[in-house]
């Protein structure tokens, strides 16, 4: 079960916007209210007038180190990286991405398990930056951990020159004696030669979302609104990569961090359901761990990578439309609830940072366009 903040980052809240893993604290960011959003993004799609490909030499790119972490004065929870990867025009078998999580050097952990992502920031500086997520992670509690994913289907956000942007929901750092942050390491790893599918362009849907669960003030359409997104020329299959994470406690039910619940998505007019939820913690999650991290929970485990759903659909049209939902619920352990029950761990209805914290779940997807295979 979730530990109580430490007091200096509590009373941080009403100044900072923080996101959660637990619900410690929680970084909302502001959603769209129009009824659709167009997700189009040029940038994110090669030119079709590209020069013909050739395989590329195998590469070893150590693309990003960072400290990250939070003393108050010095906010280091998002740290950007600028990297160069090879060009478009030469292909690769494979890609593979090898993430390190570690105590900073000569420093401790943190000791929380913390909601954290490595991104690829598209039009940085300019009203239509976005991120779109290579990998989602919760840190394990005040220990390290090394994990390795195939991101192969994502090369076309890997060519030239990039800026990764890596984030944690860490509120300590140097000078805390609660911790030091964490020292996060990412190694890009390819092997020249044919891609396995044509990959014709990765596309933004969500950036990394934080959406209100169990309000009736706040429904999950105006929270994220349908996204329709255009395709890049001669798509005729997409596949869907969603990242689902459940936070907050003490709730009725005790949700979104610690309730089951079955999410919907829509792509281009087909259905998709699945249950959110990881009960495997204890063989996944990094060893030698200390707090609650063997209890399964809403899609995560302390100490683990955040496994992406991901759908298959064809792609006949030049758009698709994307829409995200989850099963109806509302939470009567909330601030303003008329009858005030259900509170999970028996605090009252306000939210106090600790014991209880709002639901809500973090959302973000990318639309990967397919075209027909070589011969």
């Amino acid at each position: 079960m979730t530990a109580l903040r430490p007091l200096f980052a509590l009373l941080l809240l009403a100044a900072c916007q923080p996101s959660s893993t637990d619900g410690k604290d929680t970084d909302p960011a502001s959603g769209d209210t129009d009824a659709t959003t167009d997700t189009t993004d040029t940038d994110a799609s090669p030119d079709t007038d590209a020069p013909t490909t050739t395989p590329g030499a195998d590469f070893d790119l150590n693309a990003l180190s960072a400290h990250v972490y939070f003393t108050g004065a010095d906010n280091q929870r998002t740290v950007d990286a600028d990297a160069s990867f090879p060009p478009a025009s030469e292909t690769f078998e494979s890609v593979r991405l090898d993430m390190k999580v570690s105590c900073p050097a000569g420093g401790r952990c943190d000791p929380w398990d913390r909601l954290a992502w490595l991104g690829v920031v598209l039009d940085k500086g300019t009203e239509s930056e976005r991120v779109i997520e290579l990998t989602r992670f919760i840190t394990p509690y005040g220990v390290g951990d090394t994990w390795s994913l195939d991101v192969t289907d994502l090369r076309p956000l890997l060519t030239d020159d990039v800026t990764l942007r890596v984030f944690i929901d860490t509120w300590v750092g140097p000078g805390s004696s609660y911790g030091d942050g964490w020292q996060v390491d990412a190694q890009f790893v390819g092997k020249g030669g044919t891609p396995p599918r044509n990959v014709l362009g990765v596309l933004p849907v969500y950036p990394p979302t934080y959406v209100v669960y169990g309000d009736p003030a706040r429904s999950i359409a105006t929270q994220l609104p349908e996204a329709v997104v255009a395709l890049p020329d001669g798509t005729t299959r997409a596949s869907l990569r969603t990242f689902v994470t459940g936070h907050g406690q003490g709730n009725a039910g005790n949700c979104a961090e610690f309730c089951p619940k079955r999410h919907a998505l829509s792509v281009g007019g087909a259905e998709f359901t699945q249950k959110v939820w990881r009960d495997n913690c204890q063989s996944t999650g990094a060893p030698n761990q200390k707090g609650s991290w063997t209890y399964a929970r809403a899609g995560w485990c302390p100490g683990a990578e955040v496994l992406p759903w991901v759908v298959d659909v064809d792609a006949p049209d030049p758009t698709l439309s994307v829409r995200w939902d989850v099963a109806p619920y509302e939470n009567t352990c909330r601030p303003d609830s008329p009858t005030c029950t259900g509170c999970a761990l028996h605090t009252g209805c306000e939210f106090d940072g600790g014991t209880h914290t709002e639901p809500n779940y973090q959302v973000g997807a990318a639309l990967i366009g397919y075209g027909e295979d070589a011969p």
